[in-house]
């Protein structure tokens, strides 16, 4: 059983910066492949970035590539989303997810573990 727990979102204004934490109980974290989502209201769960479990190969979707960073810390079993240059339609719930598997995954139904979530809102 794995536990995920997201930290670091809020408000912020447009042209701004957010990093997003997520840390995850237990000792294989890095057999996971790690990915975060995002869900606006009346909209569906996005993946928003993944990265695979130990060689560090990131996924992006188009929306935040080269304004996103996905990383992660096995020794310290964190996953990062840094995120720069916000925009408003970048508002949404934020959650991390793992997948027991070596490639993550744009499909929520395929992760096995899930974050709480922490809002992230971008004013303008």
């Amino acid at each position: 059983q794995v536990q995920l727990v997201e930290s670091g979102g809020g408000l912020v204004q447009a042209g701004g910066s957010l990093r997003v934490s997520c840390a995850a109980s237990g000792r294989t974290f890095s057999s996971y492949a790690m990915g975060w989502f995002r869900q606006a209201p009346g909209k569906e769960r996005e993946l928003v970035a993944g990265i695979n479990c130990r060689s560090g190969t990131t996924y992006y979707a188009d929306a935040v590539k080269g304004r996103f960073t996905i990383s992660r810390d096995n020794a310290k079993n964190t996953v990062y989303l840094q995120m720069n240059s916000l925009k408003p339609e970048d508002t949404a719930v934020y959650y991390c997810a793992a997948r027991v598997a070596f490639y993550s995954d744009l499909v929520p139904r395929r992760y096995d573990y899930w974050g709480q979530g922490t809002q992230v809102t971008v004013s303008s």
